[in-house]
């Protein structure tokens, strides 16, 4: 049990709308016995709104493809290419002069070392990138992204040592590959092996007959108002949830509710850092972020793992004191995010300091 106060929480969650461009925010957090459990909506978002998780997307594809490597559907180690009819993603990776298509494995692609470049990031990235959607709300259908990838000079060769490469083209990729092997498309997939096992009531994949009302994403003060793309980019960023329900199934990838619990080692193992776009991490289909000693001088927090979205969205769970959070801020331009991070931080000092007493 904990001694913190839910009016503690309260200001917490209000001081990560504390910016011009910050207008809603919703954090859950709990402990892995659920002995407290705490729920904090402030600004223009409620505790039960629906928002898109962006990037954290690619943590429930992670747990998708260790569900299909232990049915023994897939493997870890298997050829990207051997999924696809021929043309399809062929010359996708040419690097000096070399095609190196066929080394490229799962695991590349799970770690981002494929080397291959982000198909919507090829002209102009981080925020800029996002802000220019309103303008072009088209959808990156697979062909589409692989014909623009085909365009782009790779980085590097798959599977380079200490390269790492953080791109949507691989979470598209796998994508594809989950709705080849279970001969679904990506929201079936998902609401067959994630949702439904876990009785989620209301996540979903965004599509164009998406019903839920979801809560306004903005970039800066513009409204991004973007279905088409939206509904394109079911892997990399399509999922709609709840803080709550985002909290259930984060709570269940660590727990080994989807695949054995000890398989998060491998998760774990052999980060490389990522410098755009944030400065964090990157292991096996899992983010592990990156805070210098002076935010948390007295209690150092090394071991915060999970996953961003670019809409502000997170989820995290902290290794050390056992505790997770789930939530948004639901600001695309990058200035929300480090309102979250703090949060996050100010919650594991408020906790570590009541434990220590």
């Amino acid at each position: 049990m904990t001694s913190i106060k839910q009016d503690q929480i309260q200001r917490i969650t209000d001081q990560m709308v504390n910016h011009t461009s910050v207008f809603g925010s919703v954090i859950q957090i709990e402990d892995e016995e659920k002995t407290f459990s705490y729920l904090s909506a402030s600004g223009n978002l409620k505790e039960d709104s629906h928002y898109f998780i962006a990037s954290v997307t690619k943590l429930y594809v992670t747990a998708m493809i260790l569900i299909l490597k232990n049915k023994g559907l897939l493997a870890l180690d298997d050829s990207m290419i051997s999924f696809f009819k021929k043309g399809e993603v062929d010359n996708l990776h040419i690097y000096k002069g070399v095609d190196y298509t066929k080394e490229i494995t799962i695991r590349h692609l799970l770690s981002n070392q494929t080397g291959l470049r982000d198909y919507f990031y090829y002209e102009v990235t981080g925020s800029k990138a996002v802000g220019d959607l309103e303008k072009k709300d088209v959808a990156w259908t697979f062909e589409k992204a692989m014909n623009r990838v085909k365009t782009l000079k790779p980085l590097f060769k798959p599977g380079q040592p200490k390269k790492v490469n953080y791109s949507d083209t691989n979470f598209k990729i796998l994508g594809e590959i989950i709705e080849i092997v279970t001969k679904m498309t990506i929201d079936q997939a998902f609401d067959t092996y994630l949702f439904k096992p876990l009785k989620l009531k209301t996540t979903c994949v965004f599509t164009h007959e998406t019903k839920i009302e979801i809560a306004p994403l903005y970039f800066k003060k513009l409204n991004l108002n973007i279905p088409n793309y939206m509904a394109s980019i079911g892997a990399e960023g399509g999922i709609v949830s709840t803080a709550s329900e985002v909290m259930i199934f984060l709570k269940a990838f660590f727990s080994g509710f989807y695949f054995p619990k000890d398989e998060i080692s491998q998760l774990t193992q052999n980060y490389r850092m990522i410098f755009i776009p944030g400065q964090f991490y990157f292991g096996l289909g899992i983010e592990k972020l990156w805070i210098p000693r002076f935010m948390s001088f007295k209690y150092p927090i090394k071991n915060l793992i999970g996953f961003w979205g670019q809409t502000g969205a997170f989820a995290f769970y902290d290794l050390d004191t056992k505790v997770y959070f789930a939530g948004t801020i639901n600001q695309a331009s990058g200035f929300g995010h480090g309102k979250a991070l703090m949060g996050i931080i100010k919650f594991i000092k408020l906790y570590r300091k009541e434990k220590k007493h």
